[in-house]
């Protein structure tokens, strides 16, 4: 047993190489932490969401935000949709859970806000109706996919996609990414 979990250590670090090698993906991380600056500060939200691990991901990246990072400092305007249960259980019973995030963007997106979605596969539903929404009040999106970017791939402003069509270590990266432009994006926004 201990051989495997030296191989799936390494498998980790491998696409965490990989993500190091990506200079392509290293720019999008950039700009994708200064255009959420820039939202912060002319009074924009930024609005995360994801199914399963990562909705998980989507809620601890959010609060990062709306909480702190490394820095006591004020509280930033972000939040994960999924977070209200009455909500996602009346809208996907009343009408699909392939709406939930839509029918939240339509209600609380503006102009400049921005919204993010993790999705290893890039193919939930439920995510790309919400990009397609967020488009549709200029919004700017924010795809964290794996390799491909699945159908997310032509909705997202920006994609953040690992190099990986393995679950668990794009899952990783995207914490990792994450945690990279949560703490940019502090240092940027609360340096003046």
């Amino acid at each position: 047993m201990s051989n495997q979990i030296k191989e799936l250590i390494q498998s980790s670090i491998t696409t965490k190489q990989l993500v190091l090698e990506n200079e392509e993906l290293i720019q999008t991380v950039n700009r994708v932490t200064d255009i959420i600056v820039t939202a912060f500060k002319n009074g924009n939200s930024v609005y995360f969401c994801g199914n399963g691990g990562s909705a998980a991901d989507a809620q601890h990246l959010a609060a990062e935000f709306s909480g702190r990072f490394y820095k006591d400092r004020k509280a930033l305007p972000a939040e994960a949709l999924h977070c209200n249960t009455s909500y996602l259980t009346a809208v996907a019973n009343d009408y699909s859970f392939d709406v939930i995030y839509a029918r939240l963007i339509q209600g609380l997106g503006k102009p400049g806000d921005i919204l993010i979605g993790l999705s290893t596969s890039g193919n939930s539903k439920n995510i790309v109706q919400a990009f397609e929404t967020a488009r549709e009040k200029q919004m700017t999106t924010i795809g964290f996919t794996g390799l491909s970017g699945g159908s997310m791939k032509a909705f997202s402003d920006h994609l953040v996609n690992i190099p990986s069509t393995d679950t668990p270590r794009i899952q990783e990266c995207h914490m990792l990414l994450g945690h990279i432009i949560c703490q940019l994006v502090e240092e940027k926004y609360f340096a003046e």
